[in-house]
């Protein structure tokens, strides 16, 4: 009897190519990896509904090349495949709870990832460029015309929870998002399922309430954007809200019950230094814009800028509900810049007591910005209304 060998299956070309893609990946770093088709992505993604809802604020570049972000030939001619890659940025350490200490994003606590993501993206995308010459691509990292998010979705490495960051089964959402973007078409994987199910630990969790709705958040009112995308005065009844987070919130992701399955990150770039753990807030106010520069150079902190930083300070002093820190507001209501001053006022009028108010009086003789002075005046009447009546203010004080 003859038996019949089957004949071998041909190797796919793409396929072996594809999976080189993804070995070489994985070799330089890359927590994951997955690949989807570069098609026009429709009006399904959401993008113009949460514009036109003003959900961006003062994000105006949001508004700008909204065809580029859904139709990926408009980034690169002939674009037929995009690489999504992540990197698990995630520590095992805890957030301070301590008043005196400010908090900081978890993303922000090392390294800024950009100059991580990028230089390992350089790395892959010059291979793939030497393996095909004939190749031609991009590659962004959260600084090009590209929905990550979205695109990571649809290459099958998590889904977007109602949070709207990527959650991913097996590391959680504690991931740093890229791409690169390629004119050949590979071996794609399959979009993955949504398993929020019924849960909303997110939404309730939320200090401010920024998700409006599932999957929604209006930028306007999370604690992220208020501390590093806003450039102006935070919104008064914003303010108490905040705590003493002083750059980004991980509050949404903190109680998600996927991040049980959160790994320790391998980019020993990410891991928390002294400085950006728990600083002590009372010393953060006194920096100078020089050593802002300095301390924060290789940080995401150096994004909001010195101004903003130190108005973020401020705010977080005002909240720590410590008297000893009205010295240190001091500061804040004489620096040269009136954001600054501004937050320094409501802080004092937070903390309460004579010797806020005594520093808000002395400011108010000699400030001359209308927008400043309407913070002092309503600190005046914050504090005075908590003050026992023995406690009043003297009503012409020395100045000093």
């Amino acid at each position: 009897m003859t038996r019949l060998i089957p004949k071998p299956k041909p190797i796919d070309p793409l396929d072996t190519l594809t999976q080189r893609i993804r070995a070489k990946a994985l070799a330089l770093g890359f927590s994951k990896i997955g690949l989807s088709q570069a098609n026009r992505l429709g009006l399904q993604n959401g993008l113009e509904h949460w514009l036109a809802a003003g959900h961006q604020g003062e994000m105006c570049w949001m508004g700008k090349n909204v065809d580029k972000r859904q139709d990926p030939s408009l980034v690169l001619t002939e674009a037929r495949t995009i690489l999504s890659l992540g990197i698990n940025y995630y520590v095992p350490v805890n957030h301070s709870e301590l008043p005196q200490h400010g908090k900081i994003s978890r993303y922000a606590w090392g390294t800024d990832y950009h100059l991580v993501f990028k230089s390992r993206l350089k790395e892959l995308a010059d291979w793939i460029g030497h393996t095909v010459p004939s190749v031609k691509g991009l590659f962004y990292s959260d600084t090009g015309p590209i929905m990550d998010k979205i695109w990571a979705h649809k290459a099958g490495l998590g889904w977007i929870g109602k949070h709207s960051n990527l959650i991913t089964r097996d590391l959680g959402s504690w991931l740093f998002l890229g791409e690169i973007l390629l004119d050949i078409e590979l071996t794609y994987d399959q979009e993955v399922g949504n398993y929020c199910g019924t849960c909303q630990r997110c939404i309730e969790a939320c200090p401010t309430k920024a998700i409006v709705a599932p999957y929604i958040v209006d930028s306007r009112l999370c604690i992220s954007y208020l501390t590093i995308e806003l450039k102006g005065p935070i919104p008064r009844e914003l303010r108490a809200l905040i705590g003493t987070r002083i750059f980004g919130c991980d509050d949404c992701q903190d109680v998600c019950p996927w991040n049980r399955f959160a790994q320790p990150s391998l980019e020993k770039a990410f891991y928390p230094t002294a400085e950006n753990h728990s600083p002590i807030l009372m010393n953060l106010i006194k920096i100078t814009e020089k050593d802002f520069s300095h301390q924060f150079r290789l940080s995401p902190i150096k994004r909001c800028g010195y101004v903003g930083f130190l108005r973020n300070v401020a705010v977080a002093l005002g909240n720590s509900g410590d008297p000893k820190v009205v010295s240190s507001l001091e500061v804040a209501i004489r620096h040269p810049e009136s954001l600054v001053r501004g937050h320094g006022a409501w802080a004092l009028g937070q903390i309460g007591g004579v010797d806020a108010r005594l520093v808000l009086w002395e400011a108010s003789q000699v400030e001359s910005d209308p927008t400043v002075l309407e913070e002092i005046q309503m600190a005046l009447t914050t504090s005075s209304s908590v003050l026992p009546k023995k406690e009043g203010l003297p009503i012409s004080p020395q100045v000093k």
